[in-house]
């Protein structure tokens, strides 16, 4: 890695830049739970796996686009779920 500091090259485990001093902080990286979980709730429990990916695309924008597909492909999923469901539903009334 580089120093975020004097931009020399330094180990991944330095916590001070041997060449100027300055502590070096490691950002962890954060993964977006919502994403997540509206992806596979999309195929199991479409309004929920709606909301969750809707919620998880928000929160993709705040981590700097940490799981902005999963959410997208949720939302996606959801839809044409939920859409295939009202479909039955009308063909299933309509039959009657």
């Amino acid at each position: 890695m580089f120093c975020k500091n004097c931009g020399s090259q330094i180990d991944d485990r330095a916590v001070i830049c041997p060449h100027c001093g300055v502590p070096q902080t490691v950002q962890k990286a954060e993964s977006n739970v919502l994403a997540i979980v509206g992806f596979v709730l999309s195929f199991f429990i479409a309004i929920a796996g709606l909301i969750c990916s809707i919620l998880g695309l928000k929160k993709a924008k705040e981590l700097g686009g940490t799981g902005n597909g999963l959410a997208v492909a949720g939302i996606a999923i959801s839809a044409c779920t939920l859409a295939i469901y009202f479909i039955a539903i009308i063909v299933a009334v309509s039959a009657v």
